[in-house]
């Protein structure tokens, strides 16, 4: 008697606090005192309600609530209140929420009350059709789930402001028209009954409340023949004895009117009226009888169920991982498909099942135990008798006699009850008018069999379970084990469903397991003493019957003794297809039974007894194998734990930096964490050179935060950074001399890395130039690819260096855009074309990255189609790029001077240009001895006009001329003194007709050429000209020089308006690219 009084004193004390809380809300909040404006607060504030407003939040929103102005975020508070009621699960959470949202009502009862009702609104809408008539079956599934999770506590809490009065249909009225809309727009046209569990929600908790129903005094169901409108009268007398009237003495008290009361019971009623069919769970919330369902052939006593059953399961909660090496199961969901298998007593009425209370179950089961350990030694003996039996007649299985219509034949005498068949339709209806199909119980027995092929996973095959429960009887278990035993050769993936089905059924069922066990084992023994040539025609029904047998014995169906006897018969005969049925039968169970306490020492004897016998027969190669796979599979191999190398703290530390924490966001947070470390113990620098030179180590995509932290680090520890980039030229150039397969990663994200490091200024253009070069001719003879010439570390059917050079290219080779970078790229590209042509076909694979490469950095190059047309453009490269590099070195490469311009300071300038001459000859270096280009350079400054001697005496000589002379203008070379000349000495006058007309220094007067000298006597110039001969040194020199300047000029004319043009087609494309990433390959 104690659990109904304090059950009733629980609900009394609701009741008063909600009336309490009513009464204050009827009223307006004292917001009379000062009040705090913080904006940081008040974010603080609408952060805590988005995360919940639980009991865990409660006291310190209502203190802010109580200190904070919130005029200003009524809006912001209101949209934040659902996100935090969707996280209020239990009831104490709920009533928190309706406290802090009574609170919010009391202080803005005009601001915060609408906009709050309007999203809670908003929030039990219910889902759009047109979207979920556009989603697959699962997403509409999971669409589904994901909504009844978050509009459960939001219909519990606003159930809860409808009684306190937050939630008003007008002033004087509390919000009961309100939920009931709600839950009505919900429930209507929703023919899945996908929101049926939120009515569920609703009505435990406040089905007193809103629809006045008064639970009985027990638990036991109202007669069937009771009148639903007559449901209050009924259960009136019980419920004044169990439930109170919980403080409502009158009807003034009831905090939902009486016309809605009656409004939500009559919609909850007819609800349940139409689901009747479906569904019979609301009957435990309504406190209705189970619903009669009349069909043309059923009895008043039969108890029908819908395909909808299974809907009622729920799938089991996630357990702890089975962490046991060498256990039964290979992995947890083989555990928990064997193991977790639904108790039928939970979901069917006991009385369906044939038991009254535990007791009997108790009972039952000790029965059980004792009868089965009575009955395997009779097992045991009518085996092997019925084994000798077969041997004496030593007759043929009955493949398409009659055996199985007389077996059938025989059950239904046995039974003596035959099996329903459908019914005519009744008199009453019209012959020309359809008909409902049936269903009786074995129509619905027949659908139920039809459907077991399609139930393929765990759920399915529980629900039919379940379904077969609600069928139960004698002729319907014959039935299921006849079908059972037919399943199709094809079909073996259903049998450890169907041993699930008889696992869940056997425990209040066993005659449906006997049977089953028994004609399968019949058939197996048949099999067994077979002639050989029959055997092999019916090898798919042995592995049929085989892979039952294993399946039933992991769910403990079969008794350990009877496979145990079928090892011991194969092991007897090892011969023939004993030794197949052997390897399946242990390849099916072995595992099981060797790990097995029960048959654990009895099985390792048999194991052991096969290999012995397996070592003296000669047995053929298929039949070894198949006994070796099978044996291993039971009983894999003893491995040795791993050993786990063993770390300091530091390294452990440093390695978590750069492989779990490293993004992009956290890149400045380990930086700082690398410059706190020890950088002067050895063991510390070790480490970190380490990590900084394995970059396949990391994400792909984190190469480049390692080149960024190894340039932010090269500030501070520069000696670290060069041992970072020698080690990876060494790694580069490692696997160039080797070529192992099993380093195509590293490999990969070295040449990676190495162009990062470039873009991020560690290291010169000159590295990666002569990173490229070397991948295209390192191990060819001379440095030279050859056509189809087998080269040891670079096949022509190995494609990897492409790949290599692909990454590099694909990585840095668009900053090489300008000046004697962009050329330098040039002349490599067509080399590269003449070594891809030099290999056999590309895969589909390599072809699309050599395009996307070139395309992202070349788009308009023309790629050669025959190895003739690339050697000719490599030979031309070689003679342009021999003559360029002739002259620039003897006048000085000013073409050079802006080749990176991305390098901001000066000594960056400097170190770039030294490298541009050094580099210059890389490909010459790589393709070994040649004697031609030293021809060309000996002879290139044969026709360029003076000698360096000559010029010299011509500057001193002009210099003299000048009277202001200084040592710095004896050391200037021929251009510096003819501008010299032309813009400083000259008088402005004279430099004018010297710019516009004098081109031609030649006279009028035949054989005579015009010279100016200059004089100065005092600060007075004067200038006279002198007529020297034409046949004179300097007039020669003098006319050659011209001339030479004349044809530089119009060629520096033409390269600058080439280069504009280039310029701008370049602008062109880069806009029409901007958008377009560049793509990266990894290969191997």
């Amino acid at each position: 008697m104690e659990p109904v009084i304090s059950k009733s004193d629980e609900e009394k004390a609701r009741h008063d606090r909600r009336v309490q809380l009513k009464s204050l809300n009827a009223h307006s909040g004292d917001t009379s005192k000062a009040l705090d404006s913080s904006m940081k607060r008040h974010t603080t504030l609408i952060k805590r309600i988005r995360q919940s407003i639980g009991l865990d939040n409660r006291d310190q929103i209502l203190k802010d609530i109580e200190t904070l102005t919130l005029e200003k975020y009524i809006e912001e508070i209101a949209g934040a209140v659902p996100e935090g009621i969707a996280r209020c699960k239990l009831e104490k959470d709920v009533w928190s929420a309706a406290e802090v949202i009574s609170a919010l009502h009391r202080r803005f009862p005009t601001e915060f009350t609408p906009a709050l009702v309007t999203a809670l609104g908003s929030a039990l809408a219910p889902p759009n059709k047109a979207a979920l008539a556009t989603m697959a079956p699962e997403q509409r599934e999971k669409e589904d789930s994901v909504r009844l999770t978050r509009q459960r506590p939001i219909l519990r809490v606003c159930a809860e402001l409808a009684l306190v009065g937050v939630i008003r249909d007008a002033p004087t009225r509390s919000g009961g028209e309100w939920i009931l809309k709600a839950l009505r727009d919900l429930l209507s046209n929703d023919p899945s009954l996908s929101s049926l569990p939120l009515l569920t929600t609703f009505l435990k908790p406040y089905a007193r409340l809103f629809l006045g129903v008064i639970p009985p005094a027990t638990s036991k169901q109202i007669p069937a023949n009771t009148d639903s409108s007559l449901l209050s009268s009924n259960t009136s007398d019980a419920a004044e004895t169990a439930f109170p009237p919980l403080g409502a003495e009158t009807e003034q008290d009831e905090l939902i009117e009486k016309d809605i009361r009656d409004r939500f019971k009559r919609m909850c009623e007819g609800y349940f009226e139409n689901v009747a069919k479906k569904l019979v769970i609301e009957h435990k919330l309504l406190y209705l009888p189970m619903p009669t369902l009349p069909t043309s052939s059923s009895t008043g006593n039969s108890i029908q169920i819908g395909t909808s059953t299974g809907a009622l399961l729920s799938d089991d909660a996630e357990e702890a991982a089975f962490a046991a090496l060498g256990g039964k199961w290979e992995d947890e969901e083989e555990r928990r498909f064997f193991e977790d298998i639904q108790d039928l007593r939970e979901i069917v009425p006991k009385s369906i099942l044939g038991i009254e209370d535990s007791k009997d179950v108790k009972g039952l089961d000790e029965n059980d135990a004792e009868a089965k350990k009575n009955a395997e030694d009779e097992e045991v003996r009518r085996l092997e008798e019925e084994l000798a039996g077969l041997e004496a007649s030593g007759g043929a299985p009955q493949v398409n006699g009659n055996t199985d219509s007389q077996e059938e034949a025989a059950e239904e005498q046995e039974d003596g009850v035959p099996t329903p068949t459908p019914s005519t339709p009744k008199e009453g209806s019209r012959p020309g008018t359809p008909t409902v199909a049936p269903q009786g119980p074995s129509q619905l027995l027949t659908a139920l069999l039809a459907r077991l092929p399609d139930c393929t996973n765990r759920t399915l095959i529980d629900q039919a379970a379940v379904e077969f429960a609600f069928l139960n009887s004698k002729a319907a278990r014959k039935r299921l084990v006849k079908f059972l035993t037919q399943v199709s050769k094809t079909r073996t993936d259903l049998l450890p469903h169907y041993s699930r089905l008889v696992a869940t059924l056997s425990k209040y069922m066993p005659d449906v397991g006997h049977d089953l066990v028994a004609a399968v084992v019949r058939r197996r023994v048949q099999i067994l003493t077979e002639e050989e040539n029959v055997v092999v025609e019916l090898a798919e029904v042995r592995l049929k019957n085989i892979t039952f047998l294993t399946n039933l014995t992991k769910f403990r169906v079969v008794p350990p003794h009877i496979i145990l006897h079928m090892f011991k018969v194969c092991i007897d005969d090892f011969s023939g297809t004993n030794v197949d049925n052997l390897a399946l039968l242990l390849e099916g169970c072995g595992r099981f039974l060797l790990r097995n306490e029960e048959t654990k020492q009895r099985f390792s004897t048999m194991i052991e007894l096969m290999k012995r016998k397996q070592n003296l027969l000669h047995l053929d190669q298929r039949q070894i194998m198949l006994l070796e796979n099978a044996y291993y599979q039971a009983n894999p191999p003893e491995r040795a734990p791993r050993q786990e190398k063993e770390r300091t703290h530091i390294e452990l530390f440093i390695r978590h930096l750069m492989y779990d924490v490293l993004t992009k966001r956290t890149i400045d947070k380990v930086l700082k964490f690398l410059r706190k470390l020890d950088w002067d113990d050895s063991d510390t620098r070790r480490i970190l050179h380490k990590v900084f030179t394995k970059p396949h180590k990391l994400r792909y995509g984190n190469i480049a935060l390692l080149a960024i932290l190894a340039l932010d680090l090269q500030r501070y520890h520069p000696e670290f950074s060069i041992a970072v980039v020698d080690q990876v030229m060494e790694d580069i150039r490692r696997g160039l001399e080797q070529n192992i397969y099993s380093a195509n990663q590293r490999r990969v994200a070295a040449v990676k890395y190495l162009g990062e490091l470039y873009i991020y200024r560690l290291i010169s253009s000159g590295l990666i130039f002569d990173t490229l070069w070397a991948l295209v001719t390192f191990g060819h003879p001379k440095g030279h690819p050859l056509p189809q010439f087998p080269c040891p570390v670079d096949m022509p059917d190995d494609f990897f260096r492409v790949r290599l050079v692909c990454v590099v290219l694909d990585t840095c080779g668009m900053c090489f855009d300008r000046g004697s970078q962009k050329r330098k790229l040039d002349n490599f590209l067509v080399f590269f074309q003449y070594y891809l042509l030099c290999k056999e076909s590309m895969p589909m694979d390599v072809d699309f990255m050599v395009t996307d490469s070139f395309e992202a950095i070349r788009p308009k190059v023309a790629l050669a189609k025959s190895v003739e047309d690339a050697a000719m453009a490599v030979d031309e490269m070689f003679s342009s790029t021999v003559q360029c590099t002739g002259f620039g070195v003897g006048e000085g490469s000013g073409e050079d001077s802006g080749d990176e311009g991305e390098r901001p300071t000066k000594e960056d300038d400097e170190d770039e240009d030294d490298d541009d001459i050094g580099t210059a000859n890389s490909p010459f270096d790589e393709r070994g001895p040649s004697p031609e280009p030293t021809l060309v350079v000996t002879s290139s400054q044969e026709n360029f006009g003076p000698s360096e001697e000559e010029d010299a005496d011509f500057a001193k000589d002009l210099a003299k001329l000048v009277t202001d002379t200084s040592a710095e203008s004896r050391k200037v070379d021929r251009r510096t003194a003819q501008t010299l000349w032309e813009s400083a000495v000259l008088p402005p006058g004279m430099r004018k007709r010297h710019e516009e007309g004098d081109v031609s220094s030649e006279s009028a007067i035949p054989g005579v050429m015009n010279f100016t000298m200059l004089t100065k006597r005092g600060n007075k110039q004067q200038v006279r000209q002198l007529a020297i001969p034409s046949e004179s040194a300097l007039a020669v020199q003098t006319r050659s020089a011209q001339e030479q300047d004349k044809v530089e000029q119009q060629h520096l004319k033409r390269l600058v308006l080439d280069y504009e043009q280039r310029e701008e087609a370049e602008e062109i494309k880069a806009l029409e690219t901007k958008s377009r990433p560049i793509k990266i390959r990894l290969a191997g």
